[in-house]
């Protein structure tokens, strides 16, 4: 099936260190797809949290549609997300015995459903984001003095 990539988190990698992958739905309304559609999506700043047994995705703004008038949603408001119950159990295994977190990492459309790839990670410490600049920093060094050949 097709994949069109619709929004990244920019921060997602660069704030965690990410072990797991999980492909999730989105509960979403008839002009919030149409605004994502135009692209208005913005995925930085958010985070997943588990509620009453269920998840939700927390922070991510969706512009209002400009021809939406009545029927547009708050830009902010939490949206619930759709897993399997084993799944969400999992999560919350994970999230309080460990001390994961759940962190969106890109918004796509499969066919024509959208969906939000979520990751499980652990948050990095400040030695770890330098470290990891230090070597993209060597790494594109390295590519330079072999293009510059």
């Amino acid at each position: 099936m097709n994949t069109k990539l619709i929004a990244k988190n920019p921060t997602a990698y660069h704030n965690y260190i990410i072990n797991d992958k999980l492909e999730v739905g989105i509960v979403l309304s008839g002009t919030e797809i149409k605004s994502i559609r135009a692209g208005k999506v913005n995925l930085k700043d958010t985070y997943c949290m588990v509620k009453n047994g269920e998840v939700y995705i927390i922070g991510m703004h969706i512009s209002p549609y400009e021809h939406g008038n009545i029927f547009n949603k708050d830009p902010l408001r939490d949206r619930k997300l759709l897993l399997h119950k084993k799944e969400i159990t999992r999560l919350i295994g994970l999230t309080k015995q460990k001390g994961l977190s759940l962190v969106p990492i890109s918004l796509y459309f499969k066919g024509s459903l959208v969906k939000l790839e979520i990751g499980i990670g652990k948050g990095k410490k400040l030695y770890d984001k330098r470290e990891d600049l230090a070597k993209k920093d060597a790494q594109r060094q390295i590519e330079i003095n072999l293009k510059n050949r």
